[in-house]
Protein backbone atom coordinates (compact mmCIF):
# COMPACT_ATOMS: atom_id res chain seq x y z
CA UNK A 1 0.00 0.00 0.00
CA UNK A 2 0.75 3.89 -1.07
CA UNK A 3 -0.07 6.68 1.74
CA UNK A 4 -1.66 9.86 -0.33
CA UNK A 5 -2.74 12.45 1.08
CA UNK A 6 -4.55 15.53 -0.91
CA UNK A 7 -4.64 19.08 -0.09
CA UNK A 8 -8.06 20.91 -1.09
CA UNK A 9 -7.95 24.55 -2.39
CA UNK A 10 -9.26 25.29 1.02
CA UNK A 11 -6.75 23.30 3.17
CA UNK A 12 -8.66 20.65 4.07
CA UNK A 13 -6.42 17.11 3.85
CA UNK A 14 -7.82 13.58 3.15
CA UNK A 15 -5.57 10.69 3.51
CA UNK A 16 -5.49 7.93 1.61
CA UNK A 17 -3.78 4.10 1.24
CA UNK A 18 -3.85 2.54 -1.59
CA UNK A 19 -2.34 -0.33 -3.81
CA UNK A 20 0.20 0.24 -5.55
CA UNK A 21 -0.09 0.48 -9.47
CA UNK A 22 -2.80 3.19 -8.87
CA UNK A 23 -2.66 6.38 -10.28
CA UNK A 24 -3.28 9.69 -8.54
CA UNK A 25 -6.36 10.29 -10.46
CA UNK A 26 -7.83 6.98 -9.63
CA UNK A 27 -7.21 6.51 -5.97
CA UNK A 28 -8.66 10.22 -5.72
CA UNK A 29 -12.03 9.29 -7.97
CA UNK A 30 -12.03 5.78 -6.08
CA UNK A 31 -12.32 7.18 -2.98
CA UNK A 32 -14.59 10.01 -3.57
CA UNK A 33 -11.60 13.27 -2.93
CA UNK A 34 -13.34 16.69 -4.06
CA UNK A 35 -11.46 18.79 -6.57
CA UNK A 36 -10.18 15.42 -8.92
CA UNK A 37 -12.83 14.49 -11.66
CA UNK A 38 -10.88 12.20 -14.29
CA UNK A 39 -13.57 13.01 -16.92
CA UNK A 40 -11.87 11.05 -19.74
CA UNK A 41 -10.72 8.43 -17.49
CA UNK A 42 -7.51 8.31 -17.18
CA UNK A 43 -6.53 8.77 -20.96
CA UNK A 44 -4.81 12.37 -20.88
CA UNK A 45 -7.37 13.55 -23.32
CA UNK A 46 -8.93 15.78 -20.61
CA UNK A 47 -6.91 18.29 -17.64
CA UNK A 48 -9.81 17.27 -14.84
CA UNK A 49 -7.61 15.59 -12.97
CA UNK A 50 -4.59 18.64 -12.34
CA UNK A 51 -2.90 18.22 -9.55
CA UNK A 52 -0.53 20.21 -8.21
CA UNK A 53 2.63 17.97 -6.66
CA UNK A 54 4.11 18.71 -3.49
CA UNK A 55 7.88 20.20 -3.79
CA UNK A 56 9.01 17.49 -1.10
CA UNK A 57 8.28 14.89 -3.93
CA UNK A 58 8.53 16.62 -7.17
CA UNK A 59 12.15 15.10 -7.86
CA UNK A 60 10.27 11.37 -7.29
CA UNK A 61 8.12 11.46 -10.27
CA UNK A 62 8.54 10.33 -13.41
CA UNK A 63 8.90 13.26 -16.16
CA UNK A 64 6.34 14.71 -17.56
CA UNK A 65 5.23 13.23 -21.14
CA UNK A 66 4.42 15.86 -24.05
CA UNK A 67 0.87 14.73 -24.31
CA UNK A 68 0.71 15.74 -20.62
CA UNK A 69 2.10 18.65 -20.87
CA UNK A 70 -0.07 20.02 -24.15
CA UNK A 71 -3.32 18.86 -21.65
CA UNK A 72 -2.28 21.12 -19.25
CA UNK A 73 -2.57 24.09 -21.06
CA UNK A 74 -7.03 23.40 -21.33
CA UNK A 75 -6.49 23.68 -17.50
CA UNK A 76 -9.36 25.21 -15.41
CA UNK A 77 -6.69 26.73 -12.76
CA UNK A 78 -3.67 27.95 -13.32
CA UNK A 79 -0.58 25.48 -14.18
CA UNK A 80 3.13 26.02 -12.36
CA UNK A 81 6.09 23.90 -12.39
CA UNK A 82 4.28 21.43 -10.15
CA UNK A 83 1.46 20.54 -12.28
CA UNK A 84 0.57 17.17 -13.71
CA UNK A 85 -1.98 15.60 -14.67
CA UNK A 86 -2.87 12.60 -11.55
CA UNK A 87 -3.66 9.88 -14.05
CA UNK A 88 0.06 9.98 -15.43
CA UNK A 89 1.51 9.49 -11.78
CA UNK A 90 1.13 6.00 -10.80
CA UNK A 91 1.63 5.64 -7.05
CA UNK A 92 4.60 3.06 -6.56
CA UNK A 93 7.00 2.58 -3.08
CA UNK A 94 9.02 6.13 -4.30
CA UNK A 95 5.89 8.13 -3.94
CA UNK A 96 4.70 6.90 -0.52
CA UNK A 97 3.96 9.43 1.76
CA UNK A 98 3.57 12.01 -1.21
CA UNK A 99 1.46 15.33 -1.26
CA UNK A 100 -1.27 16.03 -3.78
CA UNK A 101 -2.53 19.82 -3.44
CA UNK A 102 -5.32 20.42 -5.82
CA UNK A 103 -6.37 23.32 -7.28
CA UNK A 104 -9.77 25.47 -6.85
CA UNK A 105 -11.11 24.21 -10.11
CA UNK A 106 -11.13 21.43 -12.28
Amino acid sequence: MVKITFVSASGARTELDVSEGTSIMQAAVQNGVDGVIGECGGAAMCATCHVHIDPAFADKVQPIADIEEAMLDCAMSPVDARSRLGCQIALGPELDGVIVHLPPSQ
